[in-house]
């Protein structure tokens, strides 16, 4: 939902600012996803036998591999969640291809965590559409 709200200027004028609810919902996203994604990466990195997979290798890389990709992957979303609540257009550009990447990682990454990546790659969904819905120069709410 997008609302229209005026606040006053320093030079005493009022100025029309958009804000969207689905930005707020999109930072706050963006946050639990990047948090997500640092765990499956820390947990790949620091035990490799936690994921069902019986071999070491996930399509081509290996837990170590993967565990650097979500915890570099996570730590940028995080940011960019902060900065899409902050109003920054940068963090929605940033936003859409981070949960994108997220989401084809996550469908690799399916066969050795299933229940959290099916629950991360609904995020990424939930994400975009978040993040693209709400008109160009809304701020979070």
């Amino acid at each position: 939902m997008t609302t229209k709200t005026t606040h006053p200027s320093t030079s005493g004028s009022t100025r029309a600012r958009l804000t969207s609810g689905w930005l707020t919902f999109a930072g706050t996203i963006a946050l639990v996803v990047g948090t997500f994604n640092i765990i499956a990466g820390l947990v790949a990195l620091l035990d490799d036998e936690y994921y069902l997979v019986g071999q070491n290798q996930i399509l081509i890389f290996d837990y170590t591999t993967w565990g650097w990709f979500w915890l570099a992957l996570g730590i940028v979303q995080v940011a960019v969640g902060a900065g899409i609540v902050a109003g920054r257009m940068w963090a929605r550009v940033v936003g859409v291809i981070g949960a994108v990447l997220a989401a084809i990682g996550h469908l690799a990454f399916l066969q050795a965590f299933p229940i959290w990546s099916v629950l991360t790659i609904a995020l990424c969904v939930l994400l975009i559409y978040a993040l693209t819905a709400p008109p160009t120069g809304s701020r979070a709410a």
